[in-house]
């Protein structure tokens, strides 16, 4: 009985860490996701320079993760080449400056729900791009729930009250880049079994992105500051937006290695509604039935996908179990209790 009961007691505990990490990763992910909307949006904050801002974040990570890494030692640096560095990392590098600049700037033109639906596309251009990079297999039927995703945010652009053609321009170009770099990870990094932590991502890509948004910054946005005597930098403003924005990034090496897939992409469509919930009742934008409509259309496409693949992982992890438990018998007993106890942790969670 006492046995059984710290089991209990001790399953209890992952169940309300999990939990914890969960709304802190939403808080937090919210929290950065309106407080850059409130930044840039000529009716609140009005400061209009993603660029910039994107600027600030890189160079405010960059600094923490530096002292992180290489003086308190907290995290332990990867082991990599000057040449690795040069051809995987810094390609990683360009296209993540290139996708932040852009969702940024998605947020002057466009509302913080509307962004939100425009997202749901993110399966599809990682599906596509890995198809394209013969890292996925064509399949019909993965494709015909692409096309469903892509049906139902089309619905939702449709329904939507303020379109602005150049806001989705630029939150596709956004999508597109963030899909590139994450099948580039896969090409570039994990197949030469280099994997980063969000801090030692941090680490190495964030200078990289900083470099490649300088030549930009310098020829758009620096001439505009210039123009603009009025402005004052606010450090309270722009130092909160920056530590939440690293504080993100330490959720999120929370709750993926402390819980599941499964918790994060149930943690990702709960903090998707509230946005849109938030979007429409606090900063009153205007959300539309159609747009709802649409987008329910497209959540359901990319809670499929979730699934499938989810199944296709179970289904690889298990037939590793079964080797392990036919090579070490003792080994696959503990093994199988672990299973046990993870999925009970994950039926709770989700």
């Amino acid at each position: 009985m006492g046995r059984g009961g710290a089991l209990s007691e001790s399953v209890l505990k992952k169940i309300i860490l999990s939990y914890s990490y969960v709304a802190i990763w939403i808080f937090l992910s919210f929290t950065v996701i309106v407080y850059n909307k409130y930044i840039l949006d000529r009716n609140m904050y009005n400061w209009p320079y993603p660029i910039s801002l994107t600027m600030i974040h890189m160079g405010f990570c960059s600094s923490l993760a530096y002292i992180l890494v290489s003086v308190l030692k907290v995290v332990e640096p990867v082991q990599m080449t000057l040449d690795v560095y040069l051809k995987s990392v810094v390609p990683i590098g360009f296209l993540y400056s290139l996708s932040l600049w852009l969702s940024n700037s998605a947020y002057i033109y466009l509302s913080v729900s509307f962004i939100q639906m425009l997202k749901a596309l993110m399966p599809v251009a990682v599906y596509s791009i890995g198809v394209l990079f013969k890292k996925e297999g064509f399949k019909g039927q993965t494709m015909s729930n692409m096309l469903s995703i892509s049906f139902g945010v089309a619905i939702a652009a449709y329904g939507e009250a303020k379109y602005n053609s150049w806001g989705v321009t630029l939150q596709l170009g956004a999508v597109a880049f963030e899909a590139t770099r994450l099948v580039l990870i896969q090409i570039l990094l994990t197949s030469k079994g280099i994997t980063f932590n969000p801090i030692t991502s941090l680490y190495y890509v964030a200078p990289c992105c900083l470099v490649f948004l300088s030549v930009p910054w310098i020829i758009v946005e620096l001439p505009k500051l210039r123009d603009t005597s009025s402005f004052h930098f606010d450090y309270f403003i722009f130092g909160t937006n920056s530590i939440c924005a690293f504080a993100l990034n330490l959720a999120v090496f929370l709750l993926v290695g402390k819980t599941s897939a499964l918790t994060m992409n149930v943690a990702g469509v709960v903090k998707d509604w509230l946005l849109i919930a938030f979007s429409w009742s606090v900063i009153k934008d205007t959300v539309t039935p159609i747009n709802l409509f649409g987008y329910l259309i497209a959540f359901m496409g990319v809670a499929y996908y979730n699934h499938a693949k989810l199944q296709a992982l179970k289904a690889k992890e298990a037939e590793k179990k079964a080797t392990q438990f036919d090579l070490d018998d003792e080994s696959g007993k503990i093994s199988s209790s672990l299973d046990i106890w993870k999925f009970g942790c994950l039926m709770m969670c989700s």
